[in-house]
């Protein structure tokens, strides 16, 4: 049973994502146990009760989103936190990913990719969209690469993890990497693990970002 926590100043946001999750195929899988209205009743909420995942809203009252992230991650680091975003906020969510959120979905996102982000949020496994992975990557590359410190980083890896990086740099997810270069999902995830160890890269995003860099999806 995955705890859900779910987190947005407007109560008609919170309706419509708790009814998606106890729609889910298998309602049995996820418990939506509690709601918050801004960041420092999030907080509360993940320190009282056993929270698997937290659905935070990045602009909430009192405390937004990523410093209610901060909060859990300092007193309650076995909740996973998804943040709620919406387009163009792309600031935020580079700051909310550094506050130890492990990933972020725009607030239009489908109901099954709902339910999809809350399982693999579940099992520790990053949640980030690829729209807007794309629009962060579109926009640092416009900002100018650093494509030779980029290419060192990416020296030590192998044929395979280049090719995984590549991948991940277009955003896609680790199920779509798996389908695309035939490996399994457990696979693709090890390769990752390696790439983020190898590269110094903190998260997906950045390690994203370094593919752009090293020029990886121009075919080098």
């Amino acid at each position: 049973m995955i705890r859900v926590l779910i987190a947005d100043d407007e109560a008609l946001m919170r309706a419509g994502i708790r009814l998606i999750l106890e729609n889910a195929e298998n309602p049995e899988d996820i418990d939506v146990v509690a709601e918050a209205g801004d960041g420092r009743e999030a907080a509360a909420a993940c320190r009282a009760q056993d929270i698997d995942v937290a659905l935070l809203d990045i602009q909430m009252p009192n405390a937004d989103g990523i410093a209610a992230a901060e909060e859990i991650a300092r007193l309650s680091p076995h909740t996973r936190v998804v943040m709620l975003t919406a387009f163009g906020e792309e600031a935020s969510v580079t700051r909310a990913l550094r506050a130890g959120a492990g990933g972020f979905l725009l607030k239009d996102t489908g109901p099954a990719e709902l339910i999809r982000a809350v399982q693999l949020a579940a099992k520790g496994e990053p949640v980030l969209s690829p729209r807007i992975t794309r629009r962060m990557m579109e926009r640092h590359v416009r900002t100018g690469r650093e494509t030779e410190a980029a290419l060192r980083k990416t020296e030590e890896l192998t044929p395979a993890e280049r090719d995984v990086l590549r991948l991940l740099g277009t955003g896609l997810s680790n199920a779509e990497i798996a389908d695309q270069l035939y490996l399994s999902a457990g696979t693709v995830k090890a390769h990752i693990s390696r790439i983020l160890t190898r590269t110094g890269c903190a998260n997906r995003v950045q390690a994203a970002v370094l593919a752009h860099d090293a020029g990886l999806l121009d075919g080098r």
